[in-house]
C-alpha cells in the first residue's frame, strides 16, 4: 500500500461516524422535553365523573385551567424512579418470563426443534411468518394482545435468527401482528368494547364492517413484513440490522441434523406447549394478564427444569442468566412510563386535549371525522393505554361528533385507529419499547424500518374512515 493510500485509509477510519442515542438517552430526552413543557403549558383538568359501570370518564365542556403544577429541577430524574413504579407489573413481568425463558434455552431443546423445522420446511419456512402473524393479528383483534407480545418475541427472536431470518422480522412478526389486529378490531373489549360502551352504542355493533376492515389492514401488513423477510433470507446483507445482529448474537450457525428428541426434551417441550396453551385459555376465557401469566411461567421454568435434571442450583443460575439478557428491555418500560408521570403531575395532558379538540370544530363531517383520528393518534404518544385513553377522549369526541354530523360508530372507529397504529411507534408505549429492546433492535432502526407500512396504515385508515362515514355508518 503507498503512503498516499495509507493516509487516505487512515482518513476514513478515523472520520466520525453518526451513532443514534441509546434508547435511554432518547427517552430521558421527552422526559426532559415534557419537564420543560409544564413551564410553558397552561396547566388545566375536566371533570371526572364514574359512570354507570363505575369507569371513570371525563365531563365534556368542564374544562378549566388549575394552578400551575412546573416540574422541578429534580422531576425529571425523580420520574423514572416513578416511571419503575407505575410500570412496575409490566417489568417484573418481563424479568419473570426472561428468566423462565432462560431455564429453556438452557436446556438446548427448542434449538433441536428449530433445526427439525428448518430441515423439514428446507426453502419453504417463510410459511411462517403470516400463518404467525395471523394468530396475533387474531389475538389483537379479540382480546386485545398487547403487552403478552413480550414473552413471544423472547420465544421467536432467537428462533426466528436461528432459521435466518434477522431481528426486525422477529420483532415484526408478534408486533407488527397483533397491532394490526389491534388497530383495525372488530371485538376488542379494552377499544372497540369501552369506546362503543361511553358512546351508548350496542356492543361490538357494526361488526361486518369492521371484520372487513380488519382482513385488509392485516393482509396488507403481513404482505409488507413478510416480503421483507423474504428479502433479509435470500440476502442476509440487505437487513438492516445486519451488522448490530452479527455484534450481539453472531453468524447464524447451519442447522445440523438435531437427531431424535430424548424423553426429557419431550417432557420439557410439552410443559413450554402446555404453559402457552394455559395463558392463552386464561387470557381468553378467565381475563388473566400479567400476574397470572408471571405465575404460569414461573411454574414452567421450576419442571422444565426438574424434566432437564437440573439441580434446584442450576435452575436458579440460568433463571438468572434469562434475567440479564432481558434486564434492558425491562427497565426501558420505567423510562417511557416516566414520561407520562411527567405529564401527568404537571397537569397538562387535559391541557393539550383541550386544544385539539378545539382544532376539531367548524370542519366538514368527513374531514373532521379523519382529523379525529389524527387526534387520537398525537393523544395516543400520551395516553398509551387503550381503554384509559377511549374514557379520556370518547366523553369529548361523542358530543362532538353529534354536533358536526359524525357518526358515533365513526368516532369509535377513529378512536381504535389512531389508538392501535401508534402504539407500535411511540417512544411512551412501554411494552413496544420493551420488546424492541428484548429483540435486540433500536427504535431509530424500527422507525426507519416500518415507517412506509406506517403511511400506508394511516392512508388506509384515513380512507377506511372516511368512507364509513360518507355511507353514514350507524
Amino acid at each position: 500500500m503507498t503512503p498516499l493510500e495509507k493516509t487516505m485509509t487512515h482518513e476514513k477510519s478515523s472520520r466520525p461516524t453518526f451513532r443514534f442515542p441509546h434508547i435511554f438517552v432518547v427517552l430521558f430526552s421527552f422526559i426532559c422535553l415534557a419537564a420543560l413543557s409544564t413551564h410553558f403549558l397552561q396547566a388545566g383538568s375536566y371533570e371526572r365523573v364514574t359512570n354507570e359501570q363505575g369507569r371513570t370518564v371525563v365531563v365534556p365542556d368542564s374544562y378549566a385551567a388549575v394552578e400551575a403544577q412546573e416540574a422541578g429541577w429534580l422531576s425529571p430524574f425523580m420520574a423514572v424512579f416513578e416511571g419503575m413504579g407505575e410500570g412496575s407489573s409490566i417489568i417484573f413481568f418481563i424479568f419473570i418470563s426472561g428468566g423462565a425463558f432462560g431455564v429453556l434455552k438452557a436446556t438446548g431443546v427448542l434449538q433441536k426443534v428449530v433445526a427439525s423445522i428448518s430441515n423439514a420446511l428446507t426453502g419453504r419456512d417463510l410459511i411462517l411468518i403470516p400463518l404467525l402473524m395471523l394468530l396475533f393479528a387474531m389475538g389483537g383483534a379479540t382480546f386485545g394482545l398487547a403487552e403478552e407480545t413480550i414473552a413471544f418475541i423472547i420465544i421467536l427472536a432467537p428462533l426466528l435468527r436461528m432459521l435466518g431470518y434477522d431481528s426486525i422480522t422477529a420483532a415484526a412478526v408478534p408486533l407488527v401482528g397483533a397491532g394490526a389486529g389491534f388497530s383495525a378490531a372488530f371485538m376488542n373489549p379494552f377499544t372497540v368494547g369501552v369506546a362503543q360502551d361511553i358512546a351508548e352504542l350496542p356492543m361490538f355493533s357494526g361488526m361486518t364492517l369492521r371484520a372487513c376492515y380488519w382482513l385488509i389492514f392485516v393482509s396488507v401488513s403481513i404482505a409488507f413484513v413478510t416480503r421483507y423477510a423474504a428479502k433479509v433470507k435470500a440476502h442476509p446483507e440487505a437487513s438492516l440490522v445486519f451488522n448490530s445482529d452479527r455484534r450481539q448474537f453472531g453468524k447464524p450457525q447451519a442447522n445440523e441434523d438435531p437427531g431424535a428428541l430424548s424423553v426429557a426434551d419431550k417432557l420439557v417441550l410439552a410443559a413450554f406447549v402446555g404453559t402457552i396453551l394455559v395463558i392463552a385459555y386464561g387470557v381468553i376465557r378467565h381475563g388473566w394478564y400479567i400476574g397470572e401469566m408471571s405465575g404460569a411461567f414461573l411454574l414452567m421454568a421450576i419442571l422444565i427444569g426438574a424434566f432437564a435434571r437440573m439441580n434446584p442450583n442450576k435452575i436458579a443460575d440460568h433463571f438468572v442468566e434469562g434475567i440479564q439478557e432481558i434486564a434492558m428491555g425491562a427497565l426501558v418500560v420505567g423510562f417511557a412510563f416516566g414520561i407520562l408521570v411527567i405529564l401527568r403531575n404537571g397537569e397538562i395532558l387535559d391541557t393539550i386535549l383541550y386544544h385539539l379538540e378545539g382544532l376539531l370544530s367548524g370542519m366538514p363531517a368527513v374531514v373532521t371525522a379523519v382529523c379525529m383520528f389524527f387526534v387520537q393518534l398525537v393523544l395516543n404518544f400520551l395516553v398509551p393505554s387503550g381503554s384509559g385513553q377511549a374514557a379520556l377522549t370518547m366523553p369529548l369526541m361523542v358530543p362532538l361528533a353529534d354536533l358536526v354530523g359524525v357518526t358515533r360508530q365513526t368516532a369509535v372507529l377513529a378512536f381504535q385507529f389512531g389508538d392501535g397504529i401508534s402504539n407500535i411507534l411511540t417512544p411512551t408505549s412501554g411494552y413496544f419499547m420493551a420488546g424492541l429492546a428484548v429483540a435486540g433492535v433500536s427504535w431509530s432502526k424500527w422507525i426507519k424500518w416500518i415507517l412506509p407500512l406506517a403511511i400506508l396504515q394511516l392512508g388506509m385508515a384515513s380512507l377506511m374512515i372516511a368512507l364509513a362515514q360518507i355511507f353514514s355508518w350507524t
